[in-house]
């Protein structure tokens, strides 16, 4: 596909977990900026579907699909789904944007990891997202572009969390790779690391414990805890038209956190 003709035609985003939390807020404004969506759950079905109201209501198409990210023997018949679904709602074999934002917490004392925490971390973070972007490689549009979910803890350290930085460190390196390796078919891709947010993640400590948004707002420079609402809009920048030229990087959106 041409950079022209892909320039002309409506885009698609792919949005793992896009449910709930940040994959909503990013689904939402995509929508909001004329991206239509497709966006995956692994339980919510019923926000899944009101998601797909919302991006409705703002004069998109959304289409929700089922997908378990450690499920990764179900990639192929997910991909297929999506081809159905590109058929069916765009007359299209292809999307232009994906978005690996899946993602579940556990924390890991330092003496006190357990085997299923590490595997669980490992497996939605990052082995998920090798394969599941293999799968979807050749649905993606040449010119299209990729976006991993990182965190700013791959900069800054929070105590119990060293399993899960680190899985996500993972995917930033792997990202440089993917952008080199898909240059020549015109894909940029990118990582953005968003900084504590207040959303359900983690036992929602961010977004309902007062003293533990008073201390995280007190060490950014901005003076308060991200709200999804913050980064959504990020994510739609840096798959806006004529940020495309934007590859292989690591974007932080955390208000300035631990400077």
């Amino acid at each position: 596909m041409s950079q022209q003709t892909q320039e002309t035609q409506q885009t698609i985003a792919l949005i793992t977990g896009g449910s709930r939390g940040l994959g909503r807020a990013g689904a939402l404004a995509l929508a909001a900026a004329g991206t239509d969506v497709i966006l995956t759950y692994r339980t919510g079905k019923d926000e899944a579907a009101e998601v797909v109201d919302a991006v409705a209501a703002l004069g998109r198409k959304a289409v929700a699909l089922e997908l378990d990210t450690r499920e990764f023997d179900s990639f192929p018949a997910f991909a297929a789904a999506v081809r159905d679904a590109l058929g069916t709602t765009w007359q299209r074999e292809s999307f232009d944007f994906l978005v690996n934002n899946a993602g579940v917490a556990a924390t890991t004392p330092l003496g006190e990891t357990t085997v299923e925490a590490f595997d669980l971390l490992v497996d939605v973070h990052f082995k998920g997202v090798v394969f599941l972007t293999q799968t979807l490689l050749p649905l993606i549009a040449d010119g299209g572009r990729i976006v991993n979910l990182s965190t700013g803890l791959t900069r800054f350290v929070g105590p119990g969390w060293s399993v899960y930085a680190s899985a996500k460190s993972a995917v930033e390196t792997y990202t440089k790779y993917l952008a080199k390796e898909l240059g020549p078919r015109g894909i940029s891709v990118n990582a953005l690391a968003p900084g504590a947010t207040a959303t359900d993640f983690g036992g929602a400590a961010v977004r309902d414990n007062e003293q533990f948004r008073a201390a995280i707002a007190g060490q950014t420079a901005l003076g308060r805890v991200g709200d999804p609402e913050d980064i959504g809009p990020v994510l739609a920048a840096l798959l806006a038209p004529g940020t495309g030229w934007v590859t292989a990087q690591r974007i932080e959106a955390s208000g300035g956190s631990q400077l």
